[in-house]
Parts: C-alpha cells; structure tokens; sequence
C-alpha cells in the first residue's frame, strides 16, 4: 500500500476524480511540454458528469489558451471510466500522446507509463495481516502506522487543521451553492436551529449533519477540502471527529491518532478494491468514508482491534450497492445529504461493534472484495454519469 499522504490530499473541490485529478494531469502535463499545446479529450464518466463537476474549467485554468477540450460520449471500452486522451502538439503536429486516469481521491495514473509510479511503503496488504502484527506486538492500529511511515503524523496533524478550518468556514457560510440547482447552504440553519425541549440524542444528530453540510457544501462550492477518502465523501470524517472533539474534549493528538485508523482502512479499501464513484458507485466514496470514520471513531474510544475492524465492516456493508447518480453532475443532490447520514451510520456502526464484536461472522477483507465486485456489477448507469437514477428521474420531472 502507498502513504496515506495519497490517501489524504489537500485541494479544491468539488470532485476529486473531476477536478483534483485533472488538475493533477494538466500541472504535470505543463511541467512536462512548457512550450506544446494540447488536446485533451474527456472520456466516460468525466465527459458525462464533466461539466457539473468543472473539469473543464480546471484544465483551463491550469492550461490557458494552450489547451482544447473535446467530450467524447461514446461508449467506446476504456481502461477506467475516468479517462483523458491527451494529445501533445507542436510545431503543429502531435509529437507525443497520453492516456491518463483518475482513479479516485485525486490521483492520477499515466498509463503504461513510468511517470505515475508511486512507491509502495506497507509491505501487508490486508487486515488480517497488519492485524495479527498489530495483536504480535501488543500496540494499536496508529503505532502500526506510524511505524511504517514515521512523518506522518505531522501530516496527518496538518489534515486534521485543515479539516476544522473548512468546517469552520462551511458552518458561517451562506447563500446558494454554484450550479444552478439553486441549493441553499444548510449548514449553518442547522447549526443554530436548536429547539426547544431538544433531546440530548437530537442534538447530537443535528450538530453532526451540520457539520458534514458544512464539509460538503465547501466541497461543492469549489473550496479546499481533503479528501477522505474522496471529496464527494469528504463531510463525514470530519463532521465525527469534530463534534467528538468539541463535545468529549478529545485532544488533537488523540484525534491525530483516530486518523491514522481511519487512513489505514482506506488505504486497504483503495488498494483492494476503489474509492470510485465512477469505478465502483457511491458505495467506493460514502460507504468508504463511513468505514473510515467508524475505525476513527473506535480508535477514539481504545476499542479492541477486533470491535474496530467489526465496526469498519458493519459501516461498508450496509452501504453496499449504493449508487452514484448526482443530478446534472453537480456534488450537491444527494451528495451532500449523504455525507451526513454516514457521519450518524458511523456512530452507529460502533456501538453496534461495542456489543456484537464477537459473535460476528464476516471479515473486513471480505467486506472489501464484495463491496469491489458489487460496484462492478452496478450499471455505468448508476456510476458517476447522471444517466440513471436520480438524476434521470429528477431531469424527467423538471421537463429537461
């Protein structure tokens, strides 16, 4: 597996397989040809949902006047739905081609290429394996990490600074989001909607959904959020830690710690299976993130690994199937809303583990191999395209 510094990457919303990705692509591609012009072709699920989500207008920013776009809507086989043709032109001619993929949470490959290689830090690959080492040597889930990777917890220090600040800022923002659908920020309504003779357990559940709007409202407006582990998915990490933190008084070094629990999870749902939407369906980004936040919110609480791992399965199994089908390609419905039912599915998730840990009879690797076989079956229709689903029935119902 590779360092969660490429799990957890700070950028500009909304999308991170649209427009982290591709800005990625287009600042690698001018570092590499200053002087050439390019035409770059968005193919699959970045040429259907490429216009919601801005990809264009990234590469255009990156790229000025040196660069055409072309959307390509054929079903043509392709080697990931998030594919650039990339043609390298100068003097007139084409002196050089490139197939680059998105493949989730920001990073990009270069096919067959060497460029795109990025090294491989964790010599285990599954849980089952980082977790027998973990029971061997009598330490927790962010001894383990930070033993393979010794700097990260200042980075992961870094990520958990920036997570509050867009937290923060979602949560006095207000007004519609970009798009066109008119959708009003929610947040901070949310945030201060108390109401009287409101229960403890309704407190709880508002202030969480605040702050997963607010996380997901900055994204879909195009502010810097981190993506955890995608920027469709990016609320619902933070929207728990945060409101453990304000309400439990958890330090930021405990929080710090939860982090490494929440990264290896996703490092192991990115390296066996995906955290594409496009790839996989909403299941690979929300399901994910909500695995990831239910080992976060376990290791927050010093949990045994086995009732963290229970806790990470139960949060991914009962997001299987979920499809991606934003409407007109925009991070706004059902997205944001997603974010914070998954941040509530994680705290229930743990409390299920809490109790049930030993009678359970499925693994987390196994949970993993069946959410990736699952999202391959799901129709392109329900795989980040607008095709189908929701945004079909939503664009049927407004006459468009």
């Amino acid at each position: 597996m590779q360092s969660l510094k490429e799990l957890f990457r700070i950028g500009s919303g909304p999308s991170s397989s649209h427009s982290m990705g591709p800005e990625a692509a287009a600042i690698k591609l001018k570092a590499l040809y200053p002087d050439a012009n390019f035409k770059i072709t968005l193919c699959g699920s970045l040429a259907l949902t490429g216009k919601g989500h801005g990809t264009d207008a990234v590469l255009e920013k990156v790229l000025g006047d040196r660069v055409e776009i072309a959307f390509d809507f054929s079903q043509a086989p392709l080697p990931h739905p998030n594919t650039m043709k990339v043609e390298v032109i100068s003097g007139g001619r084409i002196v050089a081609n490139h197939t680059v993929l998105s493949v989730g949470g920001g990073k990009i490959v270069f096919q067959g290429e060497k460029i795109a290689e990025t090294p491989e830090v964790y010599k285990l690959n599954s849980f089952e394996e980082i977790k027998q080492t973990i029971i061997d040597e009598d330490i927790r889930i962010p001894d383990y990490i930070f033993s393979v990777e010794p700097d990260i917890e200042k980075y992961l220090s870094v990520v958990w600074n920036q997570m509050k600040a867009t937290l923060k800022e979602g949560l006095r923002a207000e007004g519609r989001l970009p798009g066109g659908l008119n959708v009003m920020r929610k947040a901070k309504y949310l945030w201060q909607s108390k109401h009287i003779g409101e229960t403890a357990e309704i407190a709880e559940n508002r202030k969480i959904c605040a702050y997963a709007f607010a996380v997901a409202e900055q994204n879909a407006s195009g502010g810097t959020v981190v993506t955890a582990p995608t920027c469709g998915a990016c609320g619902v990490i933070p929207a728990v830690l945060y409101y453990m933190q304000k309400e439990q008084g958890y330090s930021d070094e405990k929080i710090v710690r939860a982090l490494a629990a929440a990264g290896l999870i996703g490092n192991l749902i990115k390296t066996n299976a995906s955290i594409s939407g496009a790839e996989c369906g909403c299941q690979a980004e929300i399901g994910s993130a909500c695995s990831m936040a239910a080992a976060a919110l376990a290791e927050l609480y010093d949990m045994e690994i086995e009732q963290i791992e229970y806790a990470a399965e139960v949060a991914m199994e009962h997001h299987l199937g979920l499809t991606c089908d934003p409407v007109k390609g925009l991070v706004q419905i059902p997205c944001i809303e997603r974010n914070a039912v998954a941040a509530m599915r994680a705290i229930n998730a743990v409390n299920i583990a809490n109790f049930l840990t030993y009678t359970r009879k499925v693994s987390l690797d196994t949970i993993i191999k069946t959410m990736y076989e699952t999202g391959r079956d799901i129709s392109m229709r329900y795989r980040e395209t607008s095709e189908g689903g929701l945004a079909k029935l939503y664009r049927a119902e407004a006459g468009e």
